[in-house]
């Protein structure tokens, strides 16, 4: 069975008697009630939706998998025609319009089926992102780390139902966005959007990429539910009616991987739990509740293996132990007023994380050589007003923000050193910082965009201001100040070119902010937010509604960025420890710049073959404390990853990626001093002076899929193979 409501993607209002086709084996038509909802029973299968009327563009959607058990909830947008119709003339090579009404350029989305079948993805939408034009992974397999265009982990924000969500993966990294794997449940996703430049107004604190994430909800029909067992983990998740009006939809996870390291023999044992919940409630035709939930908590742990090394050795005393637990909890009420909508969002985070590093960690025994306890809390509160009035879209918004961050940090810079008599010659030398801070955070935006010109110029425009009242000029929304703009130009149905440019901001992250020195100063209030300016140009071509090619220029210009007065080196550089980073003496004197071309082609599966190619050529280098520029961390050189799955009869369907990147840049250690730091504090020590001067060798990737889908009457097993070279 398929269900759902087709909407007015620019209003929310539902559209009623709308066809909905779709095409598999055999075709089907369901049509929407008074209500614009719909529900059609299907053979199980893939199909292709097209919905259609005179005065909204045509609707496409691919690899719609309808299986026995549970139902497919099918959520459909629809864009009214840029023109009014003339007389009853319609042409329908038009509906192929390959501009966005907001954010016309550097844009991509993937849905629930391509993120649940990529190959090597392991039903982690980070991974999966990496697929996508100007987008790294990371070239750590253990790593979940989203670098866009050149940027830092920390540069992107996630939002999932409206709701901001700072902790995306287990065992984060504070201060960065990169983690282990992620904690979102894919049963929950409908689709994700990244936006690479030209991001909406609304959206705060981003300097490289926002990552919409839309959950469905859950049945509205009857309780459901699916199992999954993957290579590292087992899933439950539940779903169904609570009332004619409410659903909800509920899931929880337990990793079981610190049992399969310890059969491997290998020294790190990490343990996870999350769950996810999400209740939808609809009160009236205009008006709707979403109520949303996720949850983590997590383990570290270090054992000595059987088969010991110098590695494992090094592995064991160099790496914390980890304890650490989030919750993100909020409500999202939707309201349809004439001619748009508006929202109002209520949510709250919370992260602790906890390190300890011993002098044996295997067995948590010695002396302690480092500890760290913190807490950060976020209470906020959003507005948006969507508006779309003849021809003109327009939406303007506020949110406040009330944070609290606190930190107990002991660290071990040097250790005592005793004569053979056991009298002390060099006493130990530590730091500790005890800190506690909170307060606001204020912003306010406005965008508007329209078609100009017989509809062939659409422009966008808008500006976002933000304060604080922690930081010393913090309070000047002038400081803060970011207009964006974007222009795109429809040469004909199929091609199109598009040029945007933005000034976006970010606030230094809460581990820099909160850090207190050994006096008991908090030193980094003078900081300035983080800028950086966006300059992209490029084009887009469709010559089908299921084929897609992209082309892209890009230029990001930094400035403010953080540089510790410790190291010499950007916080654009740190990011990719499993520990808090940013607790330093920074100064806001760093500068920063990418720049790059990258090439997308997208195939939709239509019959039986789908495929994803993107490449990216760029640079990316950031000042220190000298301002030189050196290559970032995350400065590859370049990227190409390719996608492709072919389906066969009897639902048989294999699939391979490939990735392949150019060396990562790393610093080497400076061996003196790290063999003299190592018998002290187990760690080695870098060489700044050598900043990213050697690179690792280039990395490749490839990974294999076999699927089987078997249906039953009333469950849904699928038993697959995934292997990574």
């Amino acid at each position: 069975m398929v269900n759902g409501f087709v909407k007015n993607k620019n209003t929310q209002e539902t559209l009623p008697f709308t066809p909905v086709k779709f095409m598999g084996k055999d075709t089907l038509v369901a049509i929407t009630d008074s209500t614009g909802y719909y529900k059609i029973t299907l053979p199980v299968g893939k199909y292709q939706v097209i919905a259609s009327t005179l005065v909204y563009t045509t609707k496409y959607l691919y690899n719609i998998n309808v299986s026995s058990g549970n139902a497919t909830e099918l959520q459909i947008e629809m864009t009214p025609q840029a023109h009014q119709l003339k007389a009853v003339v319609i042409d329908y090579n038009n509906s192929v319009r390959a501009t966005d009404m907001v954010t016309p350029l550097s844009t991509q989305r993937l849905t629930s089926v391509e993120i649940k079948e990529n190959p090597g993805g392991n039903f982690d939408v980070s991974r999966v992102i990496s697929v996508l034009p100007g987008v790294s992974g990371g070239t750590t397999p253990n790593r979940n780390d989203i670098l866009v265009r050149g940027g830092g982990p920390s540069e992107n924000v996630y939002y999932l139902d409206g709701i901001e969500i700072p902790v995306l993966n287990h065992f984060q990294t504070q201060g960065a966005s990169g983690g282990a794997t992620g904690i979102l449940n894919v049963s929950f996703i409908n689709s994700v959007q990244l936006t690479s430049s030209a991001f909406d107004a609304k959206y705060d604190n981003s300097l490289s990429s926002t990552i919409v994430i839309k959950d469905r909800n859950g049945n509205p029909n009857h309780l459901g539910g699916n199992i999954r067992l993957s290579g590292s983990e087992v899933a439950a998740t539940l779903e169904g009616p609570l009332d004619k009006k409410t659903t909800f939809i509920a899931s929880v996870r337990r990793s079981y991987l610190k049992y399969l390291f310890q059969l491997l023999d290998l020294p790190i044992r990490p343990d996870y739990w999350d769950s996810q919940f999400k209740i939808h409630h609809k009160f009236n035709k205009k008006t709707q509740l979403t109520i949303l939930g996720i949850g983590a908590l997590d383990h570290f742990e270090l054992a000595v293996p059987q088969n010991a090394n110098a590695e494992n050795a090094y592995i064991i005393r160099a790496n914390p132990l980890i304890r650490q637990w989030t919750y993100t909890v909020g409500a999202s009420l939707k309201h349809l007023i004439n001619n748009g909508y508006y929202t109002i969002a209520l949510s709250r985070d919370v992260f602790y994380n906890g390190n300890t590093r011993y002098e044996n960690n295997a067995t948590e025994s010695g002396k302690k050589l480092f500890t760290l306890k913190s807490h950060q809390k976020e209470n906020q509160l959003r507005l948006n007003v969507n508006k779309y009035v003849n021809g003109w879209k327009y939406s303007y918004g506020l949110d406040a923000q009330y944070v609290k961050y606190d930190a107990d940090i002991f660290n071990t810079v040097k250790q005592e050193i005793k004569d053979n008599n056991g009298n002390i010659i060099s006493p130990a030398v530590t730091f500790s910082s005890q800190s506690a801070i909170d307060f606001f955070k204020f912003g306010a935006y406005a965008e508007v965009a329209k078609y100009f010109f017989n509809n062939k110029i659409l422009a966008s425009g808008g500006v976002r201001a933000d304060i604080n009242s922690y930081t010393k000029k913090g309070s000047n929304p002038l400081k803060t100040l970011s207009p964006r703009l974007s222009f795109s130009y429809s040469i004909n149905s199929e091609w199109n070119i598009s040029a945007s440019m933005g000034s976006y901001y970010k606030i230094p992250v809460y581990t820099m902010l909160g850090y207190e020195n050994n006096s008991g100063t908090l030193v980094n209030k003078n900081l300035k937010y983080i800028n950086a300016i966006h300059y992209t140009i490029g084009t887009e071509f469709i010559p089908r509604n299921d084929l897609r090619f992209t082309f892209n220029a890009f230029y990001k210009d930094y400035n403010h960025y953080p540089v510790s007065l410790n190291t010499g080196i950007s916080f654009a550089n740190i990011g990719t420890d499993y520990e808090a980073v940013g607790n330093d003496h920074y100064a806001s004197i760093g500068k920063g710049r990418t720049y790059g071309v990258e090439a997308y082609v997208q195939q939709k599966l239509v019959k039986h073959l789908y495929y994803v190619a993107s490449a990216t050529l760029y640079n990316s280098g950031f000042s220190g404390i000298k301002g030189i520029y050196r290559p970032s961390t995350w400065n590859y050189g370049f990227l190409f990853s390719a996608t492709m799955g072919y389906k066969f009869n009897k639902d048989w369907t294999i699939g391979a990626k490939y990735r392949l990147a150019g060396g990562q840049p790393y610093t080497p250690f400076d061996i003196p001093t790290s063999t003299q730091n190592y018998l002290t504090t187990g760690q080695g020590v870098y060489d700044y002076s050598q900043l990213n001067s050697e690179r690792l060798p280039i990395f490749r990737q490839l990974d294999l899929r076999v699927d089987k889908k078997i249906n039953f009457k009333k469950t849904r097993p699928l038993k697959g193979i995934n292997l990574s070279f």
